[in-house]
């Protein structure tokens, strides 16, 4: 049995994975994570049949309980904390958390390996992004020309979002697409031509009935290929991808971008 503790067990994208793991044989759900929350049962803060409690801090929840693996669904300005601890404690990280930087990754993984202990982080845990991801990446093998357009929410603090900037970053590992116009060269503010991640120039949108979409436009020779996956608005595509996350985090020592590192290793 896998011991998990949920961060951000109150949150939006909550309530499926609860169930989910409620419903599964090999799953128990141990300890939550929720400032607002603290000092409550697991089952009184989420309706979901479980033992344990909700604690303010990972921290916290970790000296309490025995937890095999973390799950963060929290936010940019906590995930890095979180996760963290949850390493340090030997505890494996699954982060479906926004918000953190190719430097923070890279940290992460370093603290990850010294500790023997594995992290899966995904901008998205949607199988169908995970596909696009893949799909993506075969053709910038082929194609020298791409720019993404990320919508969300226009709540959304952070930008571009950690899917977003997760595919740049997949992409330049095959290589970055070629130069547009150089800057001096733009006519008006070359803010219009978006943020640069690793290469990509990604153009964030923010506004309402939009969760976390994101479309991706080659272009070559008098054609165009756009990829783009759009959820609904509700949480449930992600719940197989973070289970599959949990299931198989231990077999994995340091960092893992992507749930594709899992479903096409």
């Amino acid at each position: 049995m896998t011991d998990i503790c949920f961060a951000g067990v109150t949150g939006w994208t909550a309530p499926p994975i609860l169930e989910a793991i409620r419903a599964s044989d090999d799953l128990a759900l141990v300890a939550g994570v929720s400032r607002s929350s603290a000092g409550r049962t697991l089952e009184e803060a989420t309706g979901v049949p479980a033992d344990g409690r909700v604690h303010a801090t990972v921290a916290e929840a970790l000296a309490a309980t025995h937890v095999d693996v973390l799950v963060d669904y929290t936010s940019a300005t906590a995930v890095k904390e979180n996760a963290a601890a949850a390493v340090d404690a030997g505890v494996h990280v699954v982060i479906g958390s926004s918000g953190l930087t190719a430097d923070d990754y890279a940290e992460l993984d370093e603290r990850a390996r010294a500790a023997g202990v594995g992290v899966v982080a995904a901008g998205n845990f949607s199988v169908m992004a995970a596909l696009l991801r893949r799909s993506a990446m075969m053709a910038a093998e082929h194609l020298e020309h791409w720019e993404v357009i990320d919508y969300a929410s226009h709540t959304k603090a952070d930008v571009p979002s950690g899917t977003a900037r997760e595919l740049a970053e997949t992409l330049a590992e095959v290589r970055r697409p070629a130069p547009g116009l150089p800057a001096d060269d733009v006519h008006g503010p070359f803010e219009a031509r978006g943020a640069e991640v690793a290469g990509t120039r990604i153009h964030s949108v923010r506004l309402p009935t939009f969760v976390v979409t994101t479309e991706i436009v080659f272009a070559e020779g008098g054609q165009r290929l756009v990829l783009r996956h759009d959820p609904g608005p509700e949480p449930t595509p992600y719940v197989d991808g973070t289970l599959l996350a949990v299931r198989r985090v231990a077999d994995v020592v340091g960092l893992r971008r992507g749930i594709d590192s899992l479903l096409f290793a």
